[in-house]
């Protein structure tokens, strides 16, 4: 989905901004649902918030309609950078659906995409990773439509895109609908590819260079060589996730408080707790959470799965409900902020030990943590699409694998500390 070729009217920049956090906001909550929604599903966000993470101006109900409605009448091809292939994809909108309503005095965007997006989205067979922080420092139509491609192509051993004629290019940074610009290439490279190139080096973890091939003295095919920077870009600050505000909104925080708790415990920390706070209250066989803010508050300051009131049982509850629960609050949680640094220092040398072994080694260490967790019934959907992704030290599931190999090799006390740890303290 990345080349996106207009084909009934023109895209504009914001537009194409917020179209990228729709969709990861959209592609967050498909990996939480355990199958595919209805075809009717909207996903939801709050407006502000979308506009905010999308790096636009705050703007009102009014020009927000506009670019809404933008995307939702907007035909386009989606065209593949793959070598030989052409259009994927044909005949349908951006957005199948889309509205804006008011909820306690805020507005919300809900929207709808067609089934061949969704599809797509739930369970991609090719893709680039896109940073939002990044796509959204860039000022200019090409300079976004380029920097997706060459995204692609950022850990690729050649380091090259596909080579793509001439006009293939023109289509594919431009915010037209194709064939309308038809201008010779040494003009529409000086007034739009180079600034792009500009854009992209001085403001992403890329550097891009353009390679032309010439037949005579006419470029007939056009490719980019792409390199990962050696030390990243800074960037401020930027605004919360909106796929965050999503998140905490489901489970009953407001924007306020959450951005309260992101300022106090950090961002990363707090999207690691609202997934512990999701499985809770996912978990039908425990009592439901009254207070989803005051249950995030307690996690992220005690640094514990639950604690007590991860025990908490329907008045009815069965005595293999007790076990599961206990051996749930039994197992370590990720790092916590409030953890001290020793803890945090040694899972750290742990997790290098992990990533040192071998494949099989690991993959029999993982496959053991993902038994376990069956057993308990805490293996959630999203925990199997992290294994599955083969992102297994991170998150949930890399801290009940940091804790079942750390058991195995140190002993059940290897996160209490140690008197040799007190002394090489005192010596410091």
């Amino acid at each position: 989905m990345i080349v996106m070729v207009p084909r009934s009217h023109r895209i504009s920049l914001t537009a194409r901004k917020i179209y990228n956090v729709l969709l990861q906001v959209a592609q967050d909550r498909l990996a939480s649902m355990e199958s595919m929604p209805a075809a009717d599903h909207m996903f939801e966000a709050p407006l502000a918030a979308v506009i905010r993470t999308a790096g636009a101006k705050e703007e009102g109900r009014t020009t927000a309609k506009r670019y809404l409605r933008e995307m939702s009448t907007l035909e386009v091809d989606w065209e593949s950078t793959a070598p030989g292939d052409g259009v994927k994809w044909r005949g349908f909108t951006m957005l199948s659906e889309v509205a804006l309503e008011q909820r306690n005095g805020d507005n919300w965007v809900a929207w709808s995409y067609p089934p061949t997006i969704m599809s797509a989205l739930r369970d991609p067979q090719r893709w680039a990773r896109l940073e939002l922080d990044v796509l959204t420092s860039l000022g200019s139509y090409a300079a976004i439509a380029l920097y997706e491609i060459c995204a692609r192509y950022r850990d690729n051993p050649s380091g090259l895109t596909s080579r793509k004629p001439v006009l293939w290019w023109v289509d594919a940074i431009s915010p037209v609908p194709a064939g309308t610009e038809r201008r010779e290439w040494r003009k529409i490279k000086s007034e739009r590819v180079k600034p792009a190139i500009d854009e992209i080096n001085s403001e992403t973890d890329l550097e891009v260079e353009l390679i032309e091939h010439r037949q005579g003295r006419s470029v007939v095919e056009v490719q980019f060589a792409v390199r990962k920077k050696k030390v990243p870009v800074k960037r401020a600050p930027e605004a919360i996730d909106v796929s965050t505000v999503v998140r905490a909104e489901s489970l009953g925080i407001r924007e306020a408080k959450l951005e309260a708790l992101i300022k106090e415990f950090g961002e990363p920390a707090v999207r690691v707790q609202l997934e512990v706070l999701e499985q809770r209250t996912g978990n039908t066989r425990l009592r439901g959470v009254e207070n989803g803010y005051s249950y995030l508050r307690s996690l992220l300051r005690n640094g514990v799965l639950g604690e007590a009131d991860a025990l908490e049982l329907p008045e009815q509850g069965a005595p293999e409900v007790t076990q599961r629960a206990a051996a749930a609050a039994a197992v370590a949680p990720p790092a916590s902020p409030s953890d001290p640094p020793w803890l945090i220092e040694r899972r750290a040398v742990i997790r290098k030990e992990i990533e040192a072994l071998s494949d099989t080694q690991r993959k029999g260490l993982v496959d053991a943590v993902v038994q376990q967790l069956q057993s308990q019934g805490l293996m959630t959907a999203v925990l199997s699409r992290r294994v599955a992704s083969g992102d297994v030290l991170h998150g949930m599931f890399g801290a009940w694998v940091v804790r079942s190999y750390a058991t195995q090799m140190y002993g059940p006390d290897w996160d209490k500390r140690q008197p040799d740890d007190e002394e090489g303290a005192q010596d410091e």
